[in-house]
């Protein structure tokens, strides 16, 4: 049997290899950081999401060793059966009260907390309105949902309308966004979300991956950044990013809707728990984002300088304000020349081009982090100004 199936899977990766959307993974020998080690070469970072250069932060790294010794391991269990440690409260109390929410539930992804929330709280009455352009995670997690689906063009606050009157029958009706757009970093309107939420009587969810840890006065998110928290009812998010970069996710949100994940999202009740190590280093990355906002100020001051270089040497850059910062070419063929320039002159970044992109938007997607030296924005900067000759 096999042997028909292979002969089909080889067909299938060659014409992904033929459209030039190959995956290919840059095996990486060195801890994460702003400098990387690949082919035994050090390489500038500018492609990960270690938007507070936490991944390896000599405190979490202690903390982590520390709950070894105390907590082993892992647990080989299920958060209801025997996977529930004073760690994993401890987390959830904190990112409660870090999120201004009224309970929190962790997950072990991010992607997992998408795939189990809508199925739990949206029925076949129910209706789900979506951004066109949100993360994989919530499009499979409705997937599983039996409500009804209606998707809004990007950020368009008239199309969302325009589906909220449309879905007016349904019993429920959630509005979900991500609170920045991964590819473009660009922020979500969540004031206009919300007002359109509270017109229509609808609840709103915010995936905030990308911005929980440096966006906001206390780095708490969108939602803190736009001054609607008390507004949002629903928070997802990951522990893997500017949190420390490891794994987990987590939903924050009412406290019924919390309750009754617990009792039904099928991602929590059948998967082992965060392990303690990874929960303790969350702790600790947790603790050095409240104690101060040096960490946040230093990345977002290194994403302006980029900004502005970049900008004075003719690049054109998608407008933003956020620390993912798209560098755009008119081919896929530039684009991808480019991001071989930089790797030659050891700079680590990733070209993207259709059909991952829309046809004509090839960029190069820039991640700045605060561990990032003002040397090395400028050494990126250089980089990038040798390689757009490479054709």
């Amino acid at each position: 049997m096999y042997k028909d199936i292979r002969e089909q899977l080889i067909s299938e990766l060659s014409e992904i290899e033929k459209a030039g959307t190959t995956k290919s993974e840059t095996e990486i020998t060195s801890a994460q950081g702003s400098h990387v080690t690949i082919d035994g070469k050090l390489f500038l970072n500018f492609c990960s999401n270690n938007y507070l250069g936490l991944s390896n932060h000599p405190e979490i790294i202690a903390a982590v060793k520390i709950s070894l010794d105390e907590h082993g391991y892992g647990l080989s269990s299920v958060r209801f059966i025997c996977g529930t440690q004073d760690l994993h409260l401890e987390l959830e109390a904190k990112l409660t009260k870090f999120l201004s929410q009224e309970s929190t539930i962790l997950f072990p992804s991010c992607f997992d907390a998408n795939g189990g929330i809508f199925e739990v709280l949206m029925k076949e009455e129910d209706a789900i309105i979506s951004d066109e352009l949100n993360h994989a995670s919530i499009i499979d997690g409705i997937r599983l949902s039996k409500a009804k689906r209606y998707r809004y063009k990007n950020r368009d606050m008239a199309d969302l309308e325009a589906q909220l009157i449309e879905s007016q029958s349904a019993r429920r009706r959630l509005i979900v966004t991500d609170g920045v757009f991964s590819m473009d970093g660009y922020l979500a309107p969540l004031p206009e979300i919300c007002s359109l939420a509270a017109k229509y009587n609808a609840l709103v969810m915010v995936d905030d991956s990308h911005a929980v840890g440096f966006f906001g006065a206390t780095g708490a998110g969108t939602p803190e950044h736009f001054g609607v928290s008390d507004q949002v009812d629903i928070i997802s998010g990951t522990l893997g990013k500017a949190l420390g970069g490891a794994s987990g996710g987590y939903i924050s949100a009412r406290k019924e809707i919390v309750d009754i994940l617990r009792q039904k999202a099928r991602p929590y009740l059948f998967s082992n728990s965060v392990p303690p190590s990874v929960v303790s280093g969350s702790l600790k990355a947790l603790e050095l984002v409240s104690a101060g906002g040096s960490l946040r100020a230093t990345l977002h001051s290194n994403a302006r300088l980029f900004r502005t270089l970049m900008e004075a040497e003719g690049f054109v850059l998608q407008h933003g304000q956020h620390p993912i910062i798209p560098v755009m070419f008119e081919s896929e063929a530039d684009a991808v020349a480019c991001a071989k320039g930089l790797h030659a002159e050891g700079i680590h970044a990733v070209a993207f081009s259709y059909p991952v992109v829309p046809l004509g938007k090839a960029r190069i997607r820039i991640q700045i982090s605060a561990e990032h030296t003002e040397l090395d924005i400028r050494a990126c900067v250089k980089a990038f100004i040798i390689a757009r000759s490479c054709k």
